[in-house]
């Protein structure tokens, strides 16, 4: 009973015709190139029909496919802005829709999950998605009880979808490793494999999800839906009304965006310390900005709904100290217990040496956001760190080489760059150094810390 296209011979076969998709595109602008076509205008129609047809067999796939693209939507960015246009417009459609399931399909999860007489849990129930997403889509309901809800109904095979995909896309990885500079695909594929039974687990996404709603309830700044039911394949939360992210991104104004991007910084540092959970999927389809019972034309009266707890990172103490640490000895300019401090915790691999005075100066512009007080996140920005550190002519690129990622760092490191990346897209100004502040530990020296409590 699957309408996702689960067979992993037909999965596999479209995902296996994208690298030859590249490489005949590749061809074909090289001819148009030698018959006297502008490189600049090949070049972008190129990567246009490129990105086109790239997310057009994710979104379509749905399953880890599309999970993949939306890791990667959030990094556009980075990308040189000759190429980012096709890039942003087919990346943003993976965020908010894909292909629905038919009805048929959804009532009858409904109807093995809920039972023969799930209708009559809902006042309402309407048929055509609200949302869809890599494992699931969304529909609006009223409850019982006279509550919207949404109702997120989980595709059928989307395990074995998820699976498929993600260890087909790792098979390739190297050839979709010029879509983002800078990044290593190969670990973001693995780590996104790792975290697919959690992914598929609404109970374990209920518990996280119910955990931030009862910690953030009545917060002026941030909003959870409360988990209203779930079984399995099933669940069921409050509704929540707000402008999309995305429209924020493409549409926003420039308080909306400030506004945004300083809930967004908030909420990343705050959630850990606060449910001892990190909410590790940001891209812009999981956030709404909500005006507040005031008067929403102020800045301050917005804010922010997050969406989907699916993939979380369990942080009983919060984010671990070093973090912190290293973050405040960099921007001391103490190059020394920097270096001590990331070898300490496995970022340098014991067989490596490297000049710490490298290591700081490798450091600081990453951290540039915090050395001051408020800081515009730009694409352009995003673009000059993304250079400096994919260059192999640069000393940036050769030290990156040789740090090591932790496993206990990998999905805190991604879901920071990926904030950052959302931050960069809205254009946002935000006080990020008072969020480290308020909820970072060892960000500030202990003295401090211990006055300001």
């Amino acid at each position: 009973m699957s309408d996702l296209p689960r067979r992993a011979v037909t999965r596999t076969a479209k995902l296996a015709a994208l690298p030859l998709g590249f490489a005949g595109r590749a061809t074909w602008g090289l001819g148009k190139r030698i018959v006297g076509e502008s490189a600049e205008l090949v070049g972008r129609e190129l990567q246009q029909r490129t990105a086109e047809q790239l997310f057009k067999v994710l979104g379509e796939l749905k399953g880890g496919a599309m999970k993949f693209g939306q890791a990667l939507s959030v990094f556009e960015s980075a990308l040189p802005e000759e190429v980012a246009g096709p890039y942003r417009a087919a990346l943003t459609k993976l965020q908010e829709a894909a292909p629905p399931m038919p009805t048929r399909t959804v009532h009858g999860v409904l109807k093995e999950r809920l039972g023969d007489d799930w209708h009559e849990l809902f006042l309402e129930f309407e048929d055509k998605p609200a949302a869809a997403a890599s494992i699931g889509q969304v529909h609006r309901a009223v409850w019982h009880d006279g509550r919207e809800v949404a109702v997120k109904v989980q595709y059928p095979g989307a395990g074995d979808a998820l699976l498929s995909d993600l260890s087909q896309l790792s098979r390739f990885a190297r050839l979709l490793g010029p879509l983002i500079p800078g990044m290593d695909i190969k670990p973001l594929i693995a780590e996104l494999r790792d975290r697919v039974s959690e992914e598929l687990d609404y109970g374990l996404e209920a518990q996280a999800q119910q955990a931030h709603a009862e910690e953030f309830a009545g917060d002026p700044d941030v909003m959870v839906p409360a988990v209203v039911h779930q079984c399995d394949q099933v669940l069921v939360t409050e509704w929540v009304e707000g402008i999309p992210l995305s429209e924020v991104i493409s549409d926003g104004t420039q308080e909306q965006r400030d506004r945004a991007g300083q809930l967004l910084a908030r909420f990343l540092f705050s959630g850990p310390a606060r449910t001892g959970l990190l909410h590790a999927d940001p891209h812009p389809g999981n956030f709404r900005l909500l005006p507040g019972s005031g008067d929403s034309t102020q800045k301050e009266q917005w804010r922010l709904g997050v969406l989907d707890f699916g993939t979380v990172d369990r942080l009983p103490g919060g984010l671990p100290a070093p973090i912190g640490d290293s973050l405040r000895m960099t921007l001391e300019g103490d190059a020394r217990s920097v270096y001590e401090l990331l070898c300490e915790e496995g970022f340098v691999k014991e067989s490596i040496e490297l000049d710490p005075d490298a290591v700081l100066d490798y450091l600081l512009p990453i951290i540039e956001p915090a050395q001051v007080d408020e800081f515009t996140f730009t694409r352009g920005w995003m673009r000059s760190q993304a250079a400096r550190i994919a260059d192999p002519r640069s000393p940036a690129y050769q030290l990156g080489k040789r740090l090591n990622l932790p496993p206990a760092y990998l999905l805190i490191h991604r879901v920071t760059l990926s904030t950052i990346g959302v931050l960069c897209q809205l254009g946002a100004t935000v006080r990020l150094r008072d969020e480290l502040e308020e909820w970072l530990p060892g960000f500030l020296p202990e003295e401090e810390h211990a006055a300001e409590a």
